[in-house]
């Protein structure tokens, strides 16, 4: 099952088109297929893959990322890092995806079909600070070339955009690179980056946001040649509308001729939500977008014919023990982390670390993306781990976690917890980040005689959880309400996991059945 679309019914859909944080969208048609890529930064499988007929109406069809490269740099969480703004092409009947990885460089992938099989990832440019690549290869001259944008953090450099030639086959450049906008030199325009690359009338066209995440705006700049000099406009920005920072996303044209362009809102915990925007080509040959350069809430469908409502499933029973597309590993997954078998549920091992007690530095937890409005997560869970301090739980995890589970004691009995750990202040020293960032009760630990539990949060408005439970005798509330809490780039997620503490011998497993998340009014 999935959350509710944005799909109206009445010939009109309501942004954002995907709620959730599918971040720096890109999106391309193939024939009567769209299809639409986003960030997926250190969690695995990566590059999520989505497919529609209407741009409205979204399912989840795959990834293109089995497993982050290079492995060993991704054997435990690296929340932020890793997938940054990717961009989906479709050449000489393959599809390709190209991306920066801040602290390793430009990579790409292609397959014959959207499902694959994906090649691994090939490095087109190594280099600290590569970030947001595009290729673009031009059907009229039969040159290809790549964009890029700059990291401040890993580069010192910010605010540009370099251009390469690039070899056809995409598996490296051509020269060294020359800036081909630098927005320092723009009055007013900072933190320029996400380059997307397009041909037409003509011109070579750079769609490039700028202005920050939650402020900024949508840029495009166009140039007879790709080396410039390039002329600029800003061509959506928030005006009087709720939507903040409308920008950073892609153009793609209907088989009927319409122009639309997809792009993120950031909204806090939930992270990074799409929003679909016509867009028409003005007389003066610039493009418009949304109302007259402002976002719209409401809007006509495109022109396409009718599709049946549907968003990216968020429901599992876990058939034979496997789990949907919607869910990633918080890191690449180990063998022997979950058990397939005959009947229905997730059976995780409770897996030994010396960090069972902050899930933020746990490779597994097996999570998805927390729903953009007010809603409820239940989950019915059983611990069978033997070994003292074995625990499972459903998480709200961010900068700032909180969970809800099960946990066996000393004695053997198994008791329900609920704990929470506080975001650690950047900068802050060792001491006082181990004393704000500890794992701590939210609330007195309950028996669970029959190691069982369902576990329930209620999401409300900004994001704030309600937690509780039923061991047998009717639902009760736990703890105090938590503020679900993003990292830097990446929205607060829902996590399924088991753990034990660091020892040696088998701890067990947890067993997860019927998840669910439902609309609330």
């Amino acid at each position: 099952m999935a959350l509710a679309s944005s799909d109206l019914g009445d010939g009109t859909y309501r942004n954002p088109v995907l709620d959730a944080d599918w971040s720096d969208p890109d999106l391309l048609r193939v024939g009567d297929d769209f299809y639409l890529t986003a960030s997926s930064f250190g969690r695995a499988p990566g590059l999520p893959l989505l497919h529609s007929r209407d741009l409205v109406n979204w399912t989840l069809v795959g990834h293109a990322l089995q497993r982050l490269e290079p492995a060993r740099e991704f054997r435990k969480p690296r929340h932020d890092c890793g997938v940054w703004a990717p961009s989906l092409r479709h050449h000489e009947d393959r599809f390709w995806i190209f991306w920066g990885d801040p602290d390793q460089g430009i990579f790409q992938v292609n397959a014959p079909e959207i499902r694959g099989p994906w090649t691994r990832p090939h490095l087109v440019k190594p280099g600290r600070g590569l970030i947001d690549a595009c290729p673009l290869w031009d059907a009229e001259t039969g040159e290809a070339y790549l964009v890029h944008a700059w990291a401040r953090s890993r580069s010192g450099i910010k605010n540009r955009l370099t251009g390469h030639r690039m070899r056809p086959d995409g598996t490296g450049l051509l020269d060294d690179g020359k800036v081909i906008v630098d927005a320092d030199r723009l009055p007013g325009w900072f933190t320029l980056e996400g380059p997307k690359l397009y041909r037409h009338d003509g011109w070579f066209w750079i769609f490039a946001p700028a202005g920050g995440v939650e402020t900024g705006w949508q840029g495009a700049f166009r140039s007879r040649d790709f080396f410039g000099p390039y002329e600029e406009r800003v061509v959506l920005e928030q005006g009087d509308t709720e939507v903040n920072g409308p920008h950073q996303g892609g153009w793609v044209r209907t088989r009927q001729g319409e122009d639309w362009f997809a792009h993120f809102q950031q909204r806090g915990p939930y992270g990074r939500v799409v929003h679909l925007q016509p867009m028409r080509w003005g007389t003066d040959g610039w493009p418009v977008l949304g109302d007259d350069g402002a976002p719209v809430a409401v809007h006509r469908k495109p022109d396409l014919p009718a599709q049946p409502p549907s968003a990216p499933a968020v429901d599992d029973d876990f058939p034979g023990g496997r789990f949907g597309r919607q869910w990633q590993w918080t890191a690449n997954p180990q063998d022997g982390w979950a058990t397939q078998h005959s009947g229905d549920g997730l059976r995780l091992a409770c897996v030994r670390s010396a960090d069972a007690d902050d899930l933020r530095k746990v490779a597994n937890v097996l999570t998805q993306r927390l729903p953009g409005s007010a809603a409820t997560v239940e989950v019915q869970l059983s611990l069978s781990g033997e070994g003292v301090g074995a625990r499972a739980g459903l998480a709200v995890l961010g900068d700032a976690f909180s969970w809800i589970g099960l946990e066996r004691q000393e004695d053997g009995s198994v008791r329900l917890v609920h704990r929470f750990a506080e975001s650690v202040a950047t900068g802050a020293s060792p001491a006082l980040s181990a004393q704000w960032g500890r794992e701590r009760d939210a609330a007195h630990p309950v028996e669970a005689p029959d190691g069982r539990a369902r576990l329930r949060i209620e999401i409300g408005a900004g994001a704030r959880c309600r937690f509780s439970y039923d061991v047998g005798g009717g639902r009760q509330p736990s703890g105090q309400v938590f503020a679900a809490t993003p990292w830097r780039w990446v929205g607060a997620l829902l996590g399924l996991f088991a753990l034990a503490p660091a020892g040696g011998g088998h701890a067990g497993a947890a067993t997860f059945t019927r998840f669910r998340i439902s609309a609330r009014t």
